[in-house]
């Protein structure tokens, strides 16, 4: 498909980019393709671990209810840790009033879980599951099905996602909300998880073996969040190996266990998170799900597109 050259805005709002020569060489990749990119200083910033000092970061976020210009995209550099420190300073109302019916993209995944979370909550804010700039813009191999995906998402109104999958059929919609769970559990309690009754969960993660998953989703579970939606759809879980102790216990084991605990459709094989080929999700936007023999289907309707 024919790509607009946009304005792409960089933010660094959780760790230090360990790996600056892959985010440069996202940097030149989107440039080549006619993309303007600015705001660059934050790949190399750092403080102990993180992208910059806290105020830094926090301003990454703040500053977007004033700059002069929006952006077309806002693009998170990198995930790791540090988003979870300033979720109680964000901008909240002012954020909502600027970003809110503007065309703006706000893009990134894993610790950046968070901050879309809370921004959907507080702010009403619909921001996009989706690759950033190190990880995936700068792999040393460009994913093309993440690129096509990525810009499917952002330019239209109406978006289908389809995969394969072995679970059960099912129809449900509802407010599609999620992203990496591990910053999904670590809102539990706090005034930034989403209540959403009937919302299609939309989960990944990476690292983290089935049992550790399977304890999240318990979490989850016994918060009684789990039980409130209409669906809930894994996507990609990489990054462990199962042993010979495991002794046939894996990730389906996890979404049998939570299907039959809580009576909710789980859907699995999305490509969605820590992996080369993954979709871009929208979060806080409108889902219906479908799964029909070994098809699932989700389409999305309800956010914000670039003009």
């Amino acid at each position: 498909m024919a790509i607009t050259p946009r304005n792409i805005h960089l933010i660094a709002p959780s760790g230090f980019c360990h790996n600056p020569a892959a985010a440069e060489r996202g940097v030149a990749r989107l440039r080549a393709e006619g993309h303007r990119v600015d705001n660059g200083d934050v790949i190399t910033r750092r403080e102990q671990r993180f992208a910059g000092s806290d105020s830094q970061r926090l301003a990454d976020i703040n500053d977007l209810a004033r700059l002069e210009t929006l952006p077309d995209i806002v693009l998170a550099v990198r995930g790791g840790y540090g988003a979870s420190r300033l979720l109680p300073d964000i901008h909240y109302s002012a954020l909502a009033e600027r970003l809110n019916n503007a065309p703006l993209a706000l893009c990134g995944h894993s610790d950046f879980t968070a901050i879309q979370l809370a921004l959907l909550v507080k702010s009403g804010v619909v921001s996009f599951s989706a690759p950033m700039l190190a990880g995936n813009f700068g792999a040393e191999t460009l994913s093309e099905f993440t690129l096509d995906h990525f810009w499917r998402a952002l330019t239209s109104p109406k978006l289908t996602l389809e995969w394969q999958t072995a679970s059960p059929a099912v129809t449900a919609s509802g407010t599609v909300w999620g992203g990496n769970l591990a910053m999904i559990a670590s809102l539990i309690g706090t005034p930034w998880l989403p209540e959403f009754d009937g919302g299609i969960l939309v989960i990944e993660d990476v690292n983290e073996h089935p049992f550790r998953i399977e304890r999240m989703l318990l979490q989850l579970h016994y918060s009684g969040i789990l039980a409130r939606q209409s669906a809930i759809v894994t996507g990609s879980f990489s990054g462990t190996t199962l042993t010979d102790y495991d002794n046939g216990y894996d990730f389906a084991s996890v979404w049998n266990l939570i299907r039959d605990l809580t009576g909710v459709p789980v859907v699995s094989g999305l490509a969605f998170g820590h992996s080369a080929d993954t979709v871009t999700l929208p979060l806080g936007s409108h889902g219906q799900l479908n799964v029909s023999g070994t098809t699932g289907s989700l389409t999305l309707t309800g956010y914000p597109t670039l003009r």
